[in-house]
């Protein structure tokens, strides 16, 4: 179940609550009249099955709720209720398999954009890749794929590709090539100094010819589909709303560690590897973007079929 609060002005205040009050899968509605101070008006609130959540706030978007008051939507843990079970059972089709698009489009946003914390987090997965390199440590390559959030603004980039959103697409465009860049250029730092402190040599373990991370950079006809496979299950999980199956995602492409091999590469001097590892990055990237846009257009084209897609036509806000 979500819980539905909606901030309206007061002449608007009966046709929300006619609106919610014949909609299929709501339950526990309450009106607060006057309770709201800025914007002023009432507040409604309601507990909505997530099949019936998109088409909710279309309607609210019809009555211009959105621009005069303001719409919230959050997910509940845990909904003891028969009212609510009641709900869940009337709504049409499965909560996992229901698609929020403002949903998704706020939570793409939100992961593409340029802040500190993620380009920390990209940051540290190149530092601890790069580590993992020339320590010949695949475990510690793994942590540093799990560690960095590179996925986000792939997402959003489908996202804002399928959906015609081109805030969103400038916005994860440049959220993907800022961040990798800076992410390398500050690697790029660290692994001189490491290299000047003598703690990085060329005859490195992970660089030898026996080296365990080889797969970092041997581009081959399985890196694109591995690519292409976490790419659709990191937009099905978005599409779900299940984070955890993003994890998975995280560590089964060589993104963040080739990347980091192409720094240290480039360093030493080793324009063979590093060529080859820029390769793997971008074949990677490439394959992840195409995979999930596919998976997001074929969602979209079924959601337009059944006249349930709403694509969420307001711009991107900066919180």
């Amino acid at each position: 179940m979500l819980h539905l609060r909606v901030i309206t002005p007061h002449d608007r205040v009966d046709e929300v609550v006619a609106m919610l009050r014949g909609q299929v899968g709501v339950a526990h509605l309450v009106v607060f009249p006057g309770a709201a101070v800025k914007p002023d008006g009432d507040v409604v609130e309601a507990d909505l099955a997530r099949e019936c959540a998109d088409d909710t706030l279309s309607r609210l978007t019809e009555l211009g709720v959105d621009r005069d008051g303001g719409i919230t939507l959050e997910a509940l843990e845990t909904t003891l209720s028969d009212a609510a079970d009641s709900a869940k059972g009337a709504a049409p089709g499965d909560g996992d398999d229901a698609v929020v698009w403002d949903e998704v489009i706020s939570r793409t946003a939100n992961d593409s954009r340029i802040n500190g914390v993620y380009l920390a987090f990209l940051t540290l997965g190149l530092l601890i890749a790069a580590i993992g390199v020339v320590s010949d440590s695949p475990v510690t390559v793994v942590g540093a794929m799990a560690v960095a959030p590179d996925f986000g603004p792939l997402a959003a980039l489908s996202v804002g590709l399928v959906l015609r959103r081109w805030d969103l697409v400038r916005q994860s465009s440049m959220a993907a090539v800022f961040g990798f860049a800076f992410a390398m250029a500050v690697t790029a730092v660290v692994v001189l100094v490491l290299e000047w402190t003598r703690l990085i040599t060329i005859d490195a373990p992970g660089l030898g010819a026996d080296s365990q991370v080889d797969f970092i950079y041997e581009v081959g006809p399985f890196s694109l589909i591995v690519a292409l496979l976490a790419g659709a299950a990191g937009m099905l999980s978005v599409l779900s709303a299940r984070s955890t199956a993003l994890i998975g995602v995280f560590i089964s492409v060589t993104t963040v560690p080739a990347a980091a091999y192409a720094v240290v590469a480039a360093t030493l001097g080793d324009w063979s590897r590093f060529g080859q590892s820029v390769v793997q990055l971008l074949v990677n990237l490439v394959g992840i973007v195409i995979a999930a846009t596919v998976v997001l257009a074929v969602r979209a084209a079924y959601a337009r079929r059944k006249g349930r897609l709403f694509a969420g036509g307001r711009p991107l806000s900066s919180g």
